[in-house]
């Protein structure tokens, strides 16, 4: 998966340059390798790793673009009864899962034979469905940099509008496919109906562990 004559950049990637995200220089030569031109990708984060930067989905990874509000749900389900997930960011206010290229044709299609294509029976059965947007071949995102941007005029900044929850940290990361975010994404809405409407003080600061990712 991940692009053929990388090594040499690879070697000067230093990852203390990444902070607190948690992308390693394996993460970030993944993400990369999505690109027409992973090296130059590489480039560019060896002299600015705090800069996002737009790759094309549909070959290496598709993205599953939910509210973030919905998406925590999902990705509280996915870490606590199913097998983790792959990388996970927020951009703009909206949640990207990650996930294996062809979701993105494959869940719509599921998620309509969920009934979820009829407003109506979706919310009697599980509550307020929010669109869930699938990018694939053909479409592109925004993904975060490598390393978190600071202010370090500012005691206490504001959470950037593009960051990971989940740092890509391997070449070959797993990836969900469509049955699991499927799976995912009802549970979530089930639990929305239950769910108080007092958020709990520390929802943002949930940490998930990486270590029983597949």
């Amino acid at each position: 998966m991940s692009p053929t004559g990388n090594e040499p950049l690879l070697d000067h990637f230093d990852d203390r340059r990444c902070g607190p995200s948690g992308v390693t220089a394996e993460g970030a030569a993944w993400l990369a390798s999505a690109g027409t031109y992973p090296r130059s990708t590489l480039s560019f984060w060896q002299e600015r790793p705090d800069a996002p930067v737009v790759l094309p989905c549909g070959t290496v990874f598709d993205v599953v673009n939910v509210p973030a509000i919905f998406g925590r749900r999902m990705l509280d389900r996915l870490w606590s009864e199913g097998p983790g997930s792959g990388p996970v960011a927020v951009h703009r206010g909206r949640m990207l899962l990650f996930a294996a290229p062809g979701t993105a044709q494959r869940l719509p299609s599921l998620l309509h034979w969920e009934e979820w294509g009829s407003r109506d029976r979706a919310e009697s059965r599980t509550g307020p469905v929010p669109p869930l947007l699938c990018h694939g071949t053909g479409d592109a995102v925004t993904v975060p940099a490598p390393r978190a941007g600071t202010r370090a005029a500012d005691p206490s900044p504001a959470p950037p509008a593009s960051r990971w929850l989940v740092a890509p940290d391997t070449r070959s990361p797993w990836l969900p496919g469509p049955e699991i975010l499927l799976w995912a994404a009802v549970r979530a809405a089930r639990s929305a109906v239950r769910i108080s409407i007092f958020p709990r003080a520390d929802q943002d600061a949930k940490v998930y562990d990486v270590s029983r990712r597949r």
